[in-house]
């Protein structure tokens, strides 16, 4: 009997989608036992979002805070899996808080310890840098990652970034102003995403996971678009200014964050097309780059001094 365990935590539900879909292969295997842990904080977050909570939150989570969570159940610290399953959320570019309080947690080490993980994001589009701060707090706790799983809304990114915050702030997936297209990871390929658990279901009974990714990828298992890449990279180095400015400057948080909403609002519709553009201009001379970088960040190998840098 193998024991697997599902990890997640979803505002809106399309994780818990998600998970649900590609844990489906081992649900339905007798020689399988599979164990849910939906992860939960003692300080809650909302969903939908308010304004005020939505960037309240970016500071912490960029700068990877940990808050409290609540324990999972002895049975899950008391079991040895075989493979996790852990799905996340991106967050300003970062693992969500709960997630990332997890994986900081004293429970992690327990559960986590020499433990082989596949990790599974939802997210919009940016999720390199994110999965790179997992990487870390995974080989932090001792755990094996063994392959990536990267779902994102395939929609122009200045359109999901509409349709995105409406669902955020309204809660409703729906079609932004009746005709843009639906938010977020598409329902199809939500469905479809058994796929990767009849995947992944072999290598978990051979206790071998060598050419998994592999398989994984040539299943579609991450969405890779280049010059995302070097938006990703470039906030990242922004939002590592205005976290500290904010953090370090506590009376003046409220100014700040409203400061941080004007930079975002123009960083998106102002900042974002150009660095598209000159990307675009550039992409003959670069292309070799971007496919060591592509190569990389579809893989599930970790660097201290990575090549994104």
């Amino acid at each position: 009997m193998k024991n697997v365990l599902v990890i997640y935590y979803s505002q809106s539900g399309q994780l818990k989608e998600i998970a649900d879909k590609i844990s489906l292969p081992f649900v339905e295997d007798a020689n399988v036992n599979v164990t849910y842990y939906n992860i939960q904080t003692k300080k809650s977050f909302p969903f939908p979002w308010d304004n005020d909570s939505f960037f309240d939150v970016f500071p912490e989570t960029f700068k990877q805070v940990p808050t409290e969570i609540i324990p999972p159940s002895n049975e899950i610290l008391q079991t040895k899996f075989d493979l996790v399953l852990l799905h996340f959320q991106v967050w300003y570019l970062s693992p969500s808080i709960p997630i990332n309080s997890f994986l900081k947690s004293e429970y992690a080490k327990i559960i986590l310890n020499n433990v082989p993980v596949i990790t599974i994001s939802g997210s919009r589009n940016m999720w390199a840098f994110a999965q790179e701060k997992v990487k870390v707090l995974l080989k932090d706790v001792n755990a094996h990652l063994v392959g990536n799983i990267a779902l994102t809304d395939r929609n122009i990114n200045l359109i999901s970034v509409i349709t995105v915050v409406d669902w955020m702030f309204s809660g409703v997936k729906r079609k932004t102003y009746g005709f843009l297209p639906l938010p977020g990871v598409s329902a199809q390929e939500i469905n479809e995403s058994v796929k990767f658990g009849k995947t992944i279901l072999p290598f978990l009974q051979k206790n071998n996971y060598t050419g998994l990714q592999k398989q994984l990828l040539a299943k579609s298992a991450v969405e890779f678009r280049w010059f995302l890449l070097s938006m990703d990279k470039k906030a990242n180095k922004m939002f590592t200014i205005w976290s500290t400015l904010i953090l370090k400057n506590p009376a003046k948080r409220k100014t700040l964050l409203k400061v941080f909403k004007g930079y975002l609002f123009a960083a998106i519709w102002v900042l974002s097309p150009i660095v598209h553009l000159i990307e675009l201009i550039l992409f003959p001379i670069t292309y070799f780059s971007i496919q060591k970088k592509k190569k990389y960040f579809q893989g599930i190998s970790y660097v201290s001094k990575s090549l994104y840098q």
